[in-house]
């Protein structure tokens, strides 16, 4: 016991010099960045004393999550589920890998965008979390400190959601709705979805390629290619989330760039709670087609730019291992996430520099409510958008 707490409280101390020396490293490098990219994301605990926090701002935020009395019942969720994901990351190494993926992306993107994009460097990047540190609001007054010209916020979230993307904005402009606003002399912009950018098709499609690589010649053929992305209730759907309809496009272009070369379906994963959400679900897909006969499966995050514990424990424990044994599959393989793939670098770097360009500082769709939406929260947030966006 007290070996494991001292390998606890060494990986804390551990992923605090990370993300001290991060800010620490971001100061020296650029004095005064012209641009700053702003990198949102759900984020991952480090270690698993994070854990417990990670969750209950999880569940106590009601863009991500509704629930009937949330200040009650999000926190006792987030205490019951501790030690049961807290399990899971020991499981994977003790901690997320996605802080150290997002920062290493930055600093290859900013290297590239300093270079393709010269009248707007230097550029410098900056990882804002939802969940977990560094939390977005910490990370905005790094930005404050650093008086940039210009803010670019780039969703890591290729595909929209009101729930994930959605949140993350709406942190943002909640935040200045009781902070003063540091940044109001720059000139901000929005990337809000970018799922069907041509560049990040051939980063998924040359991961598939190289999965399927390792499965035996005569059946490669047969392979079948599971999508899987995070699932969503679906009273989020019907209220007209953009989300599921953006994934699809995200599949059909990787499948348009393997020329649709195997049997392919789009499925779900990570289903929390008793309400009815998106299916066909991951592990029943694989199950049903167990059943029919079919042995060979690839699992493709689609909706992952990174690694983490969707992919590390859920895909690759769950699914790929412990599911494929208990259904008798031959193999199930499974796509890394685009991580530093050069492809998916040049995919971020023509994403934020054809952004620069252009003069669109706002989509169009992102000022759009769902046509459903129950969230008052939404329209003042993109009220608010619109004002610094224009």
């Amino acid at each position: 016991m007290l070996k494991n707490l001292l390998t606890s409280k060494a990986s804390a101390l551990m992923a605090l010099g990370t993300q001290s020396r991060y800010f620490s490293m971001q100061s020296v490098k650029y004095s005064k960045p012209r641009t700053a990219i702003v990198m949102l994301n759900m984020g991952g605990p480090q270690n698993t004393d994070q854990v417990h926090d990670y969750l209950l701002r999880i569940m106590t935020d009601r863009d991500m999550i509704q629930l009937p009395v949330q200040s009650k019942l999000g926190p006792w969720i987030a205490k019951r589920r501790t030690p049961e994901v807290q399990k899971k990351y020991a499981e994977i190494g003790g901690g997320s890998p996605i802080f150290k993926w997002t920062n290493l992306q930055g600093e290859l993107l900013c290297k590239q965008l300093d270079k393709v994009s010269p009248e707007t460097a230097p550029h410098k990047h900056y990882v804002a979390f939802r969940y977990v540190t560094p939390l977005t609001e910490d990370t905005l007054k790094q930005v404050e400190a650093d008086q940039p010209e210009r803010v670019v916020l780039f969703s890591q979230y290729p595909q929209y959601s009101c729930a994930t993307s959605g949140s993350s904005f709406n942190a943002i402009s909640t935040h200045y709705k009781t902070n003063t606003n540091g940044l109001s002399n720059a000139k901000w912009s929005i990337i809000d979805r970018w799922g069907t950018h041509p560049l990040l098709a051939r980063t998924f499609a040359d991961n598939i390629r190289k999965e399927l690589e390792k499965f035996p010649a005569e059946k490669r053929k047969d392979v079948i290619i599971l999508f899987s992305a995070h699932s969503l209730p679906l009273r989020a759907v019907n209220r007209g989330d953009a989300y599921p309809s953006e994934v699809g496009a995200t599949v059909q272009n990787v499948m348009g760039e393997l020329n649709y070369c195997n049997p392919y379906c789009l499925v779900w994963q990570s289903k929390v709670g008793p309400l009815p959400w998106l299916e066909p679900f991951t592990e029943n897909a694989i199950k049903g087609y167990v059943k029919q006969g079919k042995k060979n499966f690839i699992l493709v995050p689609i909706a992952f730019v990174n690694e983490h514990i969707e992919t590390l424990h859920e895909l690759d424990i769950e699914y790929c291992q412990e599911l494929a044994h208990e259904v008798g599959a031959e193999k199930i393989g499974r796509a890394a996430a685009p991580n530093d793939h050069p492809l998916f670098i040049e995919a971020m770097t023509d994403v934020v520099s054809s952004h620069l360009k252009n003069g669109n500082r706002v989509n169009p769709k992102f000022l759009l409510r769902c046509p459903s939406c129950i969230n008052e929260k939404c329209g003042t947030s993109k009220q608010w958008y619109k004002e610094m966006c224009n």
